[in-house]
């Protein structure tokens, strides 16, 4: 319609195909399933769990282990239950004695004031929660239901003390501060020192530091062994350096880590052009410490397939000096910007070092050729004979 008004020129429309549908649709290969999200959460469904009792000898992380609206359900089933469980005892205790018959005898009662299920049962909560209204109590008459009392009031203790550090355990987590430190989305690879290098950003957004902080680097991919086995998820410890060297980093703002791609290094052979096609590789990163103000441990994840890295890329710099402090800009966190690489492998790049140096050229005849090309557009179009000085 737009082209026939003459909007839009008829080279630019583009038009619908007929489809066949006895004609077969090729589908695009399915992306490899991740091993670790960029979440941080592992990707793996384990079955077929004969072994199920393991699970309640540790009863305590089992209970942590679940999700919030399970935990509020056991943690009022618990109380209910056994408020429910000691009012049928007490209930049991007063008829035997035959306290819930009214006008009959003039024995003192086990405990007063008890005269059905639900006085039995009002009664079983304030013995356990220590709530005394003053109408019931326990008398001597019963050594029974002093030894009930004693029970109920031991098992109300270690209900609270399960159920409360069940309760104060899921809210500090160390996962929830793990929610803080940032990972840049992509991974880069490009030239650092005359080698590359596989180079990623991580930071931290709260104030409170991460003290002791380790990062570690590992490649998860299918491999064959010599022997014919097939090894799923194949991982590979990989050192990763910083500014400062070592795994240890000072996380007060984001920093470049970064991994020398030499001769150990898994990605020796990695070429531009596998990570496009190289559907089997992915590169998990883990961040550990310990948060300054709990001294709780935490670990943060993330992962890289092949095609969330980029070949010839760097990240751009965000930490700048503003009135005499730094100020880092978290909008740029994961720019990045191209820059001169060699579309080769480490190994290539290695035993051929002419392309280094090709490229050195290159990059350093860049900067003057272009300084020649505004020196020449700045240079005045008049000129000053020596005759008009005279």
């Amino acid at each position: 319609m737009l082209s026939r008004k003459g909007i839009i020129p008829e080279e630019y429309v583009l038009t619908r195909l007929a489809e066949d549908p006895a004609e077969p649709r090729y589908r695009a290969r399915e992306r490899r399933a991740r091993f670790v999200s960029k979440k941080g959460n592992c990707n793996v469904a384990h079955k077929n769990i004969r072994e199920q009792g393991r699970f309640l000898q540790d009863v305590f992380t089992t209970l942590v282990d679940l999700k919030w609206p399970h935990t509020l359900l056991i943690f009022t089933m618990s109380f209910l239950c056994s408020w429910l469980l000691f009012a049928m005892v007490w209930w049991l205790i007063a008829f035997a004695h035959g306290d819930l018959a009214p006008n009959e005898g003039t024995a003192e009662p086990c405990v007063t004031s008890i005269h059905s299920f639900s006085s039995a049962f009002l009664f079983s909560i304030e013995v356990q929660v220590t709530i005394g209204f003053g109408g019931r109590m326990v008398t001597e008459e019963c050594p029974l239901a002093i030894l009930i009392l004693i029970m109920q009031n031991i098992v109300g203790l270690m209900i609270n003390a399960i159920m409360l550090g069940c309760i104060f355990m899921k809210t500090a987590q160390a996962h929830r501060r793990a929610e803080t430190l940032i990972f840049s989305k992509h991974a880069v690879i490009a030239l650092r020192h005359g080698r590359l290098c596989f180079m990623l950003r991580v930071g931290d957004l709260r104030k409170s530091m991460i003290i002791s902080a380790t990062i570690h680097m590992q490649v998860v991919r299918k491999t064959t062994s010599p022997e014919g086995e097939v090894v799923p998820l194949h991982q590979v410890d990989i050192p990763m350096e910083n500014g400062v060297g070592g795994n240890s980093i000072f996380l007060v703002a984001p920093l470049i880590i970064y991994h020398v791609i030499d001769a150990n290094s898994p990605l020796y052979d990695l070429a531009p052009s596998d990570l496009h096609h190289h559907q089997d590789l992915e590169i998990i990163v883990i961040l550990e410490g310990v948060v300054e103000t709990t001294g709780i441990t935490t670990q943060a994840r993330t992962s890289y397939l092949a095609d969330e890295i980029l070949w010839g890329q760097r990240f751009v710099p965000i930490v700048a000096e503003e009135d005499g402090r730094y100020s880092v800009d978290y909008s740029k966190f994961g720019n990045t910007i191209k820059v001169p690489t060699p579309l080769c492998t480490a190994r290539q790049l290695d035993e051929d070092h002419s392309l280094l140096e090709a490229l050195t050229l290159a990059s350093a005849r860049g900067p003057l050729r272009k300084r020649s090309v505004a020196m020449a557009k700045a240079k005045p179009k008049f000129s000053i004979s020596p005759d008009s000085l005279s």
